[in-house]
């Protein structure tokens, strides 16, 4: 770790990171690599340490003194000031971030990723403290090209679909459609940052995640999440294949999605958390978007991988079409297309995404079937028991 230098050839310091959302998917990758490899200090706040417990015991650990974990729901938790003015840099990845939920929670969605986040905003810039914030890709909503004919041939022009921070404009859908509670929170909380700064001199980087895909992400239903409820596409597709039932295509699987590695992902935030000079005030994506398929051809995909990692034979029906209203519940919405322009990140911090999609479906399954395989087995046969 010494001797480590910025893009600009600057000696990298180490700072304190307060990490809000840590015992989460993106926050457990995050921690590990701050842990494997800088010398920075994270006060690591959320209300679960499950998926960082192997980074805080034992107490042996060679990073043991550089992290600390601190129980903390921050919907109304007097202590996250103190811990914000006390840490260099605030990285807020705390959010409702499962599509099932923008339907049926769609007051909990938006008080999560907006009201939520207002003190973090708040204390970052009263204290003059740098913000990394965590938004989504689903703040470009549709795509310009999701208006077209079908059978427009400027569908195959990307100004019609590939998103850039500078210059996509934010298309929802109507009011009645609650999908978009989520987005438009989202976006919301976006503005104010980016006023926040403009007007108050709030030092932000704002990262909008195309799809991250890895071990632990979202939840197996009934294992390590709730029994109730749909995860994100890549994990409800993951528990078919553990449990050996169909792969469901909501609407026929037709609409399209770029997925990108854990990995590679926070390489990227690594960069930017390093880089404050290059990432401070832009909005960069960060996706692949050479790992484009449609949600029909990545449940065909992970059929095959899940066949080569578990050793099991395919289903005779590996997928069933189900309607969007019978899947999520009546007000669901979705844009057809989604590809992230990488201009800005690449001219600001060089970076690019390595892994294909091949690969990090392997990574992830591996993991999946690993952990998962054996307690879905006894949770089936409990329920074939009774």
């Amino acid at each position: 770790m010494a001797g480590r230098v910025d893009l600009d050839g600057n000696p990298i310091n180490p700072i304190t990171i307060c990490m809000i959302g840590a015992g989460g998917f993106i926050g457990s990758h995050l921690c590990e690599k701050l842990m494997s490899e800088t010398p920075h200090k994270v006060l690591a706040v959320d209300v679960y340490n499950d998926k960082i417990k192997h980074l805080l015991e034992p107490a042996t650990l060679t990073w043991a003194d550089r992290i600390q974990f601190h129980r903390i729901n921050i919907k109304n938790d007097s202590r996250l000031e103190g811990l914000i003015k006390m840490a260099d840099l605030t990285i807020n990845l705390a959010a409702i971030c499962t599509p099932a939920d923008y339907n049926t929670r769609p007051l909990d969605t938006i008080y999560s990723n907006f009201i939520d986040a207002l003190p973090v905003v708040k204390y970052c810039s009263e204290n003059g403290k740098r913000l990394i914030h965590f938004s989504t890709c689903e703040v470009y909503g549709k795509t310009i090209g999701a208006f077209l004919p079908k059978d427009s041939p400027l569908r195959q022009d990307p100004a019609y679909y590939v998103l850039k921070e500078d210059a996509s404009p934010c298309i929802f859908g109507s009011i009645e459609k609650q999908r978009w509670s989520y987005a438009c929170a989202k976006q919301l909380i976006e503005r104010l940052i980016y006023a926040e700064g403009a007007e108050n001199g709030l030092e932000f980087t704002i990262v909008r995640p195309f799809n991250w895909i890895g071990p632990r992400m979202d939840f197996i239903p009934g294992i390590d999440g709730p029994s109730e409820g749909v995860p994100r596409v890549l994990a409800c597709f993951s528990n078919n294949l553990l449990r050996r039932e169909p792969l469901k295509l909501v609407d026929g699987g037709e609409s399209q999605r770029t997925f990108i590695y854990i990995k590679d992902a926070v390489e990227a935030v690594l960069l930017m958390i390093e880089n404050p000079a290059r990432a401070n005030g832009h909005i960069l994506n960060v996706g692949n978007p050479n790992n484009e398929v449609t949600v029909r051809q990545l449940a065909e995909m992970m059929t095959q991988v899940y066949s080569k990692v578990s050793g099991e034979s395919s289903l005779e029906t590996p997928t069933i079409d189900v309607s969007s209203k019978e899947f999520y519940g009546e007000g669901y919405d979705d844009s057809d297309k989604r590809i992230p322009d990488m201009t800005i990140i690449n001219k600001q911090l060089g970076w690019n995404p390595k892994t294909s999609l091949w690969d990090l479906l392997e990574s992830t399954l591996t993991y999946q079937h690993r952990t998962y395989a054996e307690a879905i087995k006894q949770a089936m046969s409990k329920t074939t028991a009774n």
